[in-house]
Parts: structure tokens; sequence; C-alpha cells
């Protein structure tokens, strides 16, 4: 394998790598790239494997011995600190991260993004190991343009919707509204961590990501994903369309949401391992901003996209509109606009997203369509009766 340059034209030396919820969607796709086109070695780190089996085994696969499995829960086991110390980075990716969780599980959600981050935090800081940290774009919650009257003509000034990790607020709704447990354990997380960095020295960046979407994320409950609750907006219409069910846009699909390929943000997260004299102390948006649509736009497309890499028709009535409260539950609130600002990162790592939002949705559906029509032939699920 060639020495690989960082952006400075310096040799990348070969590194061991913590990874934290290596086994979940992120982290499969970041173990790919890191077996296949560096020399870095990954300890990883998981409740599950599945995802990731395919570079564990066989024995004679061509980065054998360059990636461990370790299967254990970072609550609980008395190995955490042990693995961070023989590594020269670790990067967290462990979260409850599903929507529905926010509002019915909230204690499990701010225990698992908070509490359960803390002795990584820790570990990394006392024993001078690197963190990279990944948080969510849910951080900025509400943008100061939603709080402006519905005709406000401000309303479509960028200043008022587009996010900046340096300068804009994060406004959530009130206490009441618990889907923001999530995201303010997010938040306190990073202020702990940009604590640790002023104060003890850690070098940390923080990844704020978009919407990441491709082939392995989450999507049929129980076979590809948690059994319960409700996934995130991309993968529940996924769901529709596999089951031939329309799609339930919530309030309408006035929501506005970017998109951005697995691949694509993974290409950005190997920068930031690469290069830490630009990545140190940073804090990135990682989406892509030219993939905007609305929700109820999203369901058009990917109706559209799964006719085509299906050969299914679509249905005659697509979608249909479901309340906030009858699809989360009570005390469910919502952003608005997430649109990422990409000045720091394009800045620092030289870094932009290249995949269209039809591109990117043809790959993840088609992936899709074929795992669900091998989960139907081995009977893990049953086929919707036409």
């Amino acid at each position: 394998m060639a020495t690989r340059m960082d952006l400075d034209g310096r040799p990348v030396k070969p590194m061991t790598i913590c990874m934290i919820g290596a086994g979940g969607f992120i982290g499969s796709h970041l173990c790919e790239k890191l077996m296949a086109e560096t020399p870095h070695k990954v300890l990883a780190l998981d409740v599950y494997s599945d995802k990731i089996k395919h570079l564990l085994e066989p024995d004679s696969l061509p980065w054998a011995g360059r990636i461990v499995f370790h299967r254990l829960n970072i609550k609980h086991d008395s190995r955490l600190e042990g693995l961070i110390k023989m590594a020269d980075l670790t990067i967290n990716l462990a979260a409850i991260c599903t929507p529905a969780d926010y509002n019915t599980r909230p204690l499990d959600t701010i225990y698992s993004n908070f509490i359960d981050a803390l002795p990584v935090v820790k570990y990394c800081s006392e024993n001078n190991k690197r963190l990279i940290h990944f948080s969510t774009c849910e951080v900025y919650g509400k943008t100061i343009g939603s709080f402006l009257p519905k005709d406000s003509p401000l309303r479509k000034d960028p200043a008022y919707y587009v996010l900046k990790e340096d300068t804009s607020p994060c406004i959530f709704g009130s206490i009441e509204k618990q889907r923001w447990s999530y995201a303010c354990a997010k938040q306190l997380i990073e202020r702990l961590i940009y604590a640790e960095g002023a104060e003890n020295g850690l070098d940390f960046t923080i990844v704020r990501p978009f919407n990441w979407i491709g082939p392995r994320m989450d999507f049929i409950p129980g076979i590809d994903g948690p059994s319960e609750g409700v996934p995130r907006v991309l993968a529940c219409f996924s769901n529709n369309l596999l089951r031939r069910e329309p799609l339930k846009l919530v309030d309408g699909g006035e929501s506005q949401r970017t998109f951005v390929y697995i691949k694509d943000a993974i290409e950005a997260v190997l920068l930031m391992i690469e290069n830490p004299d630009r990545a140190n102390g940073h804090i990135f948006n990682v989406g892509n901003p030219n993939n905007e649509v609305t929700v109820r736009q999203l369901a058009e497309m990917m109706t559209k996209v799964y006719a085509k890499v299906s050969g299914e028709p679509s249905l005659e009535s697509p979608t249909i509109d479901v309340s906030s409260k009858e699809f989360y539950g009570e005390g469910y609130d919502d952003s608005d606009k997430r649109i990422p600002d990409m000045t720091i990162i394009n800045r620092q790592l030289g870094w932009n997203p290249k995949t269209t939002l039809w591109d990117l949705l043809e790959s993840t559906l088609t992936y899709q369509h074929r795992t669900y029509a091998e989960a139907i032939r081995k009977s893990m699920v049953k086929p919707i009766a036409s």
C-alpha cells in the first residue's frame, strides 16, 4: 500500500483507532474505508457485529488482523479504558438516535448520549488520546427564522436559517417537549468536550452529521434496525415503500431537510482522522446543502425512485397526512429547517459532497429492495398480501 499523505503533503503514520459503535451504519462504512484504503488498525467496539461481519471473516481477507471486534457495552465494561489506552485515536459513534425514542424514552436517551459518553471523554483526556466525537445537527434545534411571522420576508434570508458551527444559537423547545432530550444531551456533551479541550488540552474534533444516507442504514424494524420505535424519516418512507403502504407525512411534511450520501460523508471523516492539525479543536457540519427538500418533496422523489428500482407501480395514493401527536405521541416538537453552512469544513479540509439526492436515494433503495426480498425469502418478514 502506497504511503498516504495528509493535506499538507506529509506522510500519514499508521495508527490504531478505537471505534465505539463500529457495528452500526456509520461505523461499518468507516471500517470498510479504513480497511480498503489505509494501513490503520481498528479496535471495533459494539454490542452487535452484523454490519461488519464481512470485514471480520474469513481470516484470508487482505486486512486480516487489522480489525479486531470487541463485543462490549460502554455502559458497564471495565475493558473500555484499556482499549482507549491501546489506541492513538478514539472515535465515539455510540448513541440512541431514533426520533421516537426522544419522546418515549427520554431518560434512556439522555443517559445514552450524555452519561454513557462521559467516561469516554474522561479516559481520552486523562490519557492524552485524541477524540473524534459524533454529535448531531439536532443540537441547533429550531432556526431563528422559525420564530418570525409566517409572512416575514426574513424567513427567506439565509442568515435566519443556515446553520453555522461557530455562530448559530442552539434553540430548543420547552421542557415539556421531550423531543429535545436528545439534542440537549448531545449539546451538553459537546460543551463538556470543548471545556476539556480548553482546560485540560484534550485534542478533539466534533462531527455534526446532517442526515447521512446509504446502504445498511436501519430500515426494517426487527430485521435491519431496532424492533421498537419509529425510525428516521427516510427509513420510515423506505419501510412504507417496501411494504406498499402510503408514506405518512407528519404535519403536512413541510419541514425541510438536507441529505448527504454516506460515502461522501465518510470521505470527510477520513480527512479528519488523517489531518489532526487541521481538524483538532473544530466542530464540523457534514451535510449537503445542495440536497435540500421538504419532507413532502422527499416522499414524492422516493416514490419515483422506488418505482424505478423495483419495477413496481406506485400506489394510487402514495402519501397520507398524519399529526405529530398521532405519529410520535404527546410532547413531540420539530425543527423547521436543517441547512448546514459548509464554510469551516471546506476551509479546513477542502471537503465538498458530490452525490445528488436522486443518486443517493437510488443507491439506498436498490440495496433496501434487495435486502427486503432476501428477508422475505428467508421468512424473516412476511410479505404484504396483495
